[in-house]
């Protein structure tokens, strides 16, 4: 009956998207046929280039930023990293201010943990169940920016840092595509392919890649080679767009990413627990593994009604994570060897709308909702034990945890942006959100930025924004703590308060000076204060993450950033400094110790995922021959570890170089080649020691030095 009832209401929720889509399509349709005959646009009269291009402004209208601090990867700057558009998505971010490294390649922005949004051309795209594969490929990028501080209203739920992606357009590139691999150390292979074009009203662009390596995820050793560390990785996306005429044009955006992980074993550990029938079983044998798969699309409507500008979009997300253990292995050395599945599906609508009112005002609103239905499947062979936790018995035995959970999240927002004058803009807002189903809370929100020119060098930015962030229905934990009592796969505590959403205050304030044409630099302050706040951790032996609580945080730091372009040579440099800390576990309590629960209680700690000083830059020449050279770098002072974070991991620096050039073959024609140099000092990273709230519990490095080539063919 419930699984009927959630189906019933996907299936109402893409009807209703999918009409509103159609009858605002039709509107737009009559509109046109109602013009006079000589200004009716037929196929072949449509400029598809110029129209596309003058949609892509009109929807750039509707995201504005004042007040927020703007970091932007242009065409020119993705294609100048060590491996170009080969860079996976989270790697190119980590060249941004104040984007920390993390294990599995998650991410983190101005000591938030995760906590980001992600928008492709606009279009909010709902958040996977956290892994480690990444769902993005950097080859469908045209520019992405990293949008954070204080955030305009239009910006909600998701509020460390939006990741508004633009995607390359056949309308733009024109007919063609190419095609390459990269191959390198670890046996990476990674061939693609892209195809674009435009005829008549229509325009494409798809890709697809295929990824295999020996270093699928982080290492728990310093060893240049892994055991056990393999990753299969395939990648396709889709945009069919089709003008509608000149001031109005559909969009469908399609996405899927399927991935396979082997989990790496940690060589030479004792086994903690007795098996009937097994005497002996190496640590280093061990066969664990993980897959994920995500999959979206996305039907948006864009355009002009008027003087409004507009977007209307409807779209599904699905996510699903499983986790297969060792069924011996697991069991000898964690007391559990749990079968893990987790699935999770969104179905959204959004709406976007901006309509100038007289010369200097520009009011924006919109709304944006979903239904997320998530299943979490946990099978789960322990072993009996006593009250202290000791095995009582060497045969194990079968326990489940299956769990069904819907939520609901309904927002809305209006902001106003005034030209007070040539020099100061100021954008005004307030935004509604409520999630209901797993919990129901809601909260209004203002908002509040502004930029003055002081001349044309310096400009000031500053910004006020109170946010509320729920925790993602992915990430949502549920567990039985009764039924895991007396077993290898008790708990540490027996406390379990929900999860809630966070709610932050939020103050930012910049400035930035442009003496020449050539130079730009920029100096970012900020500060938070949050009550029940976010953070996400890794409990158990599956790779999935599970958010919990903090009763208090507080956040302040300072960012720095130069760059520089002068001819062929371009260079940048960025540097931050942060202090993240929270006080009082408020949820998820049973997953530490009491003594560690009380610690945190009555002290402020530094939270795990949040170094005080990072760094990155890079710096690229373009020689008179076509030659490129560069190298980029990346800093950190090191994340959090120990009982209650009060240890820090070393610090590290990593340099990555990198060549490029075109040869015209006789046979082939013109060839683009790239060499880069991964980690070139090859120094030993160690990101985490298997210590540290939420951390899990091997070990986990870094890359060593790599060497890889990239070879591309266009068409």
């Amino acid at each position: 009956m419930r699984r009927q009832l959630a189906r019933t209401l996907h299936l109402q929720s893409l009807g209703c998207a999918m009409g509103m889509i159609l009858c605002a399509a039709q509107v737009q349709a009559q509109d046109a046929g109602r013009r006079p005959h000589a200004a009716r646009e037929s196929a072949p009269q449509l400029a598809t280039v110029k129209v596309t291009a003058a949609l892509d402004q009109a929807r750039n209208q509707l995201s504005p930023s004042t007040g927020s601090s703007l970091y932007l990867f242009t065409a020119q700057a993705l294609k100048a990293l060590p491996l170009g558009r080969a860079t996976p998505l989270n790697e190119v971010l980590l060249q941004a201010p104040g984007v920390v490294r993390d294990s599995f390649g998650q991410l983190h922005i101005r000591g938030n943990m995760a906590n980001i949004q992600y928008r492709i051309n606009g279009v909010i795209l709902p958040e996977s169940i956290a892994g480690f594969g990444q769902t993005l490929d950097t080859r469908i990028i045209k520019s992405v920016s990293l949008l954070d501080g204080a955030l305009p209203a239009q910006y909600g739920l998701r509020t460390a840092g939006v990741i508004s992606i633009d995607t390359r357009s056949g309308a733009q590139l024109g007919n063609g595509g190419s095609v390459g691999v990269t191959a390198g150390s670890n046996g990476h292979i990674a061939p693609f392919l892209d195809v674009h074009g435009h005829r008549g009203r229509w325009s494409w662009f798809f890709s697809g890649s295929y990824l295999r390596d020996d270093l699928g995820i982080s290492a728990p050793t310093a060893a240049r080679h892994t055991l056990h560390d393999r990753t299969w990785q395939g990648n396709g996306f889709g945009d069919l767009t089709y003008l509608i005429n000149a001031h109005a044009r559909i969009s469908l955006l399609a996405g899927v990413s399927d991935n396979r992980f082997q989990i790496p074993p940690n060589p030479g550990q004792p086994a903690l627990y007795q098996l009937a029938g097994v005497s002996s079983y190496p640590s280093a044998d061990l066969n664990e593994n993980q897959n994920e798969l995500t999959r979206f699309a996305v039907l948006s409507l864009q355009g002009k009604l008027g003087n409004t500008d507009y977007q209307i979009s409807a779209g599904q997300r699905y996510s699903q994570v499983d986790y297969l253990p060792d069924p011996i292995g697991d069991l000898m050395y964690l007391g559990v060897a749990a079968t893990v599945m987790r699935s999770n599906r969104a179905d959204t609508l959004q709406a976007d709308f901006a309509t100038p009112l007289g010369l200097r005002n520009t009011v924006r609103y919109g709304f944006f909702g979903d239904f997320q239905r998530g299943v979490q499947d946990n099978t789960a062979r322990v072993f009996a034990a006593d009250a202290a936790g000791n095995q009582t018995s060497a045969v194990p035995f079968t326990l489940l945890d299956n769990h069904v959970l819907l939520a609901r999240t309904a927002s809305a927002y209006v902001q106003d942006q005034w030209n007070a004058s040539d020099r100061l803009t100021l954008n005004g807002g307030l935004r509604y959100d409520r999630i209901s189903g797993f919990l129901d809370e809601s909260q209004i929100s203002p908002r509040l930025g502004l930029v003055y020119q002081l001349d044309n060098q310096w400009t000031l930015h500053a910004g006020y924004a109170r946010y509320f962030s729920p925790p993602a229905p992915g990430l949502i934990t549920t567990t039985d703590l009764a039924e895991f009592a007396g077993t290898t796969n008790q708990q540490p505590g027996n406390s379990n308060t929900d999860v809630r959403a966070m709610r932050e205050n939020y103050y930012d304030a910049g400035v930035q000076w442009a003496p020449d044409a050539n130079l730009t630099l920029g100096l970012d302050a900020y500060f938070s204060q949050t009550r029940d706040t976010l953070d996400v951790g890794q409990f158990g032996t599956a790779l999935i993450f599970a958010d919990f609580n903090y009763g208090y945080g507080r956040n302040h730091g300072v960012e720095f950033t130069a760059n520089w372009q002068h001819g062929p040579l371009h260079a940048y440099l960025n540097a931050a400094v942060d202090m993240a800390r929270a006080k009082v576990i408020a949820s998820g309590q049973y997953n530490w110790s009491p003594a560690e629960v009380s610690y945190i209680a009555d002290h402020w700690i530094l939270l795990d995922h949040a170094p005080r000083l990072t760094g990155s830059g890079g710096l690229d020449y373009r020689f008179a021959t076509g030659t490129t050279a560069g190298f980029d770098f990346m800093y950190s002072s090191g994340l959090r570890a120990g009982f209650a974070n009060t240890q820090t991991m070393p610090g590290w620096f990593q340099l990555n170089l990198s060549v490029g050039r075109r040869f015209d073959l006789p046979e082939l024609g013109t060839v683009h080649a790239r060499l880069a140099l991964v980690n070139a000092l090859d120094r030993v990273i160690e990101l985490r020691n298997g210590t540290g709230l939420g951390v899990g519990l091997a070990p986990q490095y870094a890359q060593r030095r790599g060497v890889y080539l990239t070879l591309r063919k266009n068409f």
